[in-house]
């Protein structure tokens, strides 16, 4: 299995909480695991705001931010370039998309045409799962997660 993480589904593997232990197991047995390249940003901004809420500890939330780097290099990295922007900007009329999630699908769309293969897009974003699903990709985690959900 080919597995594409957005960052919501990266910060889980760090993070324990609801869903940690489904995306640890999913991530170890994936032949390979790719993100984009502003993934290592959102998780980073993932981790320093749990700490400002108070979800996490200051040494909690920079453990997971020191195991997170020293994992970074293991993941397969989708580069943001010019093409891959202009795909996500059709991606974000076409789906309702934030920015960040039209980027996450279209580095998804890219890592799938190179790999030429089927991929699993794990998400924990409903509003990008919908897209996902949409664009042809297995969805994990099966269930739609809650939260935002599609604008059409």
């Amino acid at each position: 299995m080919i597995v594409y993480a957005d960052a919501s589904a990266l910060v889980k593997r760090y993070v324990i909480e609801a869903g940690s232990n489904e995306v640890i197991a999913l991530t170890s047995e994936a032949a390979a695991v790719a993100t984009v390249l502003v993934s290592r940003a959102e998780v980073a901004a993932a981790f320093a705001r749990a700490v400002r809420v108070g979800v996490l500890d200051e040494v909690s939330g920079r453990q997971a931010q020191r195991s997170f780097a020293r994992e970074w290099p293991d993941f397969a990295r989708i580069a943001v370039t010019e093409a891959l922007v202009v795909r996500a900007e059709g991606l974000a009329w076409e789906f309702g998309l934030r920015g960040y999630d039209a980027i996450q699908l279209a580095a998804a769309l890219t890592w799938r045409e190179s790999v030429g293969r089927d991929v699993v897009l794990a998400t924990f974003d409903r509003q990008l799962w919908d897209a996902g699903r949409a664009a042809g990709f297995g969805v994990w985690p099966k269930q739609p997660p809650g939260g935002r959900t599609a604008v059409r």
